[in-house]
């Protein structure tokens, strides 16, 4: 009862996940992704609506076996007969195979299609949306709710077409052979549409109540089982409460599993209870009028037969408003991660930043961070976001300028804003007002290839794929070849190392790079991005957290990275910033101060204060 109450209340916060109905514009855009491939749909219905024909062939061939054959003792028309039965097995094989393989290829484009467009569509989102959203939950988008809706286009689609048609076609033959007996087995048919329109509803809630629940296993098990996560766990020693963490989803999974698989189960009885009750009206009225004459024996078993082909279609038919609703939901949960727009867009006028452009401007720059309903989905966040008040101002009326080949260095406390403002440089996030300009071109009106070309980015968590050190690097410059890759490594001081690995550099780095130490880490980030060679380096606290003997290594890395380049660079080691043409002082999401490391050290204030306490270890004031 609590496992069940706790789904209500999260599903509560989520309109595709209470919604028991699907929006019409739903069925339009299904249609739109079917325009593709129309061609081999309707090919595909062809062959279903020429298969689901012939089941009313055998049939009929053996009422003309048993009153014509059997009964007049003609064995040539028996012998006929039985090969014209044969043939149709065999032609109905063979339509199989065909709507088998035209069914994979329309279904598999489809989740291409799918696929691909979701794919492209995240890939653009900013950098605010990665943020809120969770990655099981996301993945669970592409994986599990595609393929739910492919389905719409296989199975559902198919056995909706062949049933329709079975049903028609099996009707009209038993009303030929005896509209008496055929129209008391369908008196009890109505029952089956009764039994699906009160399961089909509360079917459709519980399917989405599910996806949602294996999205949010699997969000906790992408969490929890890669290394970042694995090693917190081991550190905090939170097994135990991991384990009662992850027993209550999959109970609530379990819950839920059983309680569909009862609804279907009900709802499978009521379709074997109506269709044997059928069978046993057919032989019971058919046999008391074949005794009388008004029927042969053929005739009954004929109709039998028929009733028989007519079961299950007309169990697939009352089946298929749950078929349809599951297949649309999944649909509505893949467009409603399409029809989340991207907060950076590019103009269509964009024009490519100029070749070599350096110089850098914060001209008056204010930014507050969107709220959670403008960058993403509350259906992929394991807890529903509740905030929707405005985070308020982080940055006002910033302005500096960096020259090209010049560095600018941003220190103040934590929460200052320092990382806001190099998150803009590249559009991570755009400025609420003034204007960020690269070359003297305001970064809104330029690609995001160019500019994403033009700037380079250490931070002080490199992330590496987890693929080989040659793949990684090549990231930055797909087309270098290995003396362009060595001379990176060689000036990012780590090229001693890589010859002395086994593999060189087809050696796996690890998820996220932990199989190489922190400053390994750093030194391979710094290769990548002097292969990478933008003309603006991005540096968000390179340094920190290394030992000395690392931080020495990264830092003659760092000089030959920022050599002839402009660059902002976020650090808390006087090395660095002693050697900055500039030092802006951040507090409060505004620059106080201003100057070289001597002339703030003069002026006292933030800068002094910051020094004394944070670089006097490091380095002696002279």
């Amino acid at each position: 009862m609590h496992g069940t109450g706790a789904a209500w209340r999260h599903l509560r916060t989520d309109r595709s996940l209470v919604s028991n109905r699907v929006d019409r514009g739903t069925v339009r855009r299904v249609l739109g992704f079917a325009r593709p491939h129309r061609r081999i749909i309707a090919f595909f219905l062809t062959l279903t609506v020429i298969d689901a024909g012939m089941v009313v062939v055998t049939p009929l061939l053996v009422q003309r076996i048993v009153d014509d054959g059997i009964y007049q003792g003609d064995t040539g028309l028996i012998t006929l007969l039985a090969l014209a039965m044969a043939g149709t097995a065999v032609v109905s094989g063979l339509l199989t195979v065909g709507e088998g393989w035209l069914s994979s290829r329309i279904g598999e484009g489809l989740i291409y299609d799918l696929r691909t467009q979701v794919f492209g569509h995240v890939q653009r989102q900013s950098l605010a949306f990665f943020t809120r959203t969770q990655t099981g939950a996301l993945v669970s988008r592409l994986n599990n709710d595609v393929i739910g809706a492919q389905r719409a286009f296989t199975s559902t689609l198919s056995s909706t077409v062949a049933n329709t048609i079975s049903v028609v076609v099996v009707g009209i033959a038993m009303m030929v052979l005896s509209w008496q007996v055929t129209l008391l087995c369908l008196a009890m048919f109505p029952i089956l549409l009764l039994v699906s329109r009160g399961v089909s509803a509360r079917l459709a809630g519980l399917t989405r109540e599910q996806m949602d629940g294996n999205a949010d296993l699997g969000n906790m098990m992408t969490e929890r089982f890669n290394v970042g996560g694995a090693m917190l766990l081991k550190l905090f020693g939170r097994r135990g409460e991991e384990d009662s963490l992850f027993g209550t989803k999959a109970a609530k999974v379990r819950d839920l599993g059983i309680r569909i698989s009862l609804i279907t189960r009900v709802f499978a009885a009521a379709m074997m209870m109506v269709p044997a009750l059928a069978t046993a009206l057919v032989y019971g009225v058919g046999g008391h009028l074949a005794v009388s004459g008004a029927l042969t024996v053929g005739t009954v078993l004929a109709l039998a037969t028929l009733l028989l082909r007519l079961l299950g279609p007309l169990q697939g038919l009352s089946n298929v408003r749950i078929d349809v609703m599951t297949a649309l939901v999944s649909f509505e949960r893949v467009f409603e991660v399409l029809d989340l727009p991207s907060l950076i867009q590019e103009k269509p006028d964009a024009r490519d930043l100029p070749a070599h452009a350096s110089r850098l401007e914060f001209d008056h720059v204010a930014f507050t961070y969107p709220q959670a309903d403008d960058i993403s989905l509350a259906s992929l966040e394991a807890v529903a976001r509740t905030e929707s008040r405005p985070s308020g101002p982080v940055l006002t009326d910033i302005s500096f300028v960096a020259e090209p080949g010049r560095m600018v260095a941003l220190v103040g406390p934590s929460g200052a804003g320092k990382t806001t403002v190099t998150n803009l440089v590249a559009r991570l996030y755009d400025v609420g007002s003034g204007a960020v300009r690269v070359g003297d071109v305001d970064v809104r009106d330029v690609t995001l290839q160019s500019l994403e070309d033009t700037v380079g980015y250490v931070t002080q968590d490199a992330h590496m794929f987890h693929d080989t050190i040659r793949a990684n690097l090549l990231y930055a410059r797909p087309g270098a070849s290995d003396e362009q890759v060595w001379a990176s490594l060689e000036a990012a001081q780590i090229a001693t190392l890589v010859r002395s690995l086994p593999d060189g550099l087809d050696t796996v780095v690890g998820d996220r790079g932990y199989r190489l130490s922190g400053g390994e880490r750093q030194r391979l980030a710094i290769a990548r991005l002097l292969l990478k060679a933008p003309a603006i380096v991005v540096l968000d606290e390179a340094t920190a957290h290394l030992d000395s003997e690392s931080e020495a290594a990264v830092q003659r890395a760092l000089d030959a990275a920022l050599e002839g380049r402009t660059s902002l660079v976020i650090a808390h080691r006087l090395s660095t910033v002693r050697n900055a043409d500039t030092i802006l002082v951040l507090d409060g999401g505004t620059i106080v101060q201003s100057g070289t490391h001597t002339e703030l050290l003069a002026q006292g204030g933030l800068y002094a204060d910051l020094y004394r306490t944070q670089f006097i270890q490091d380095v002696p004031v002279a």
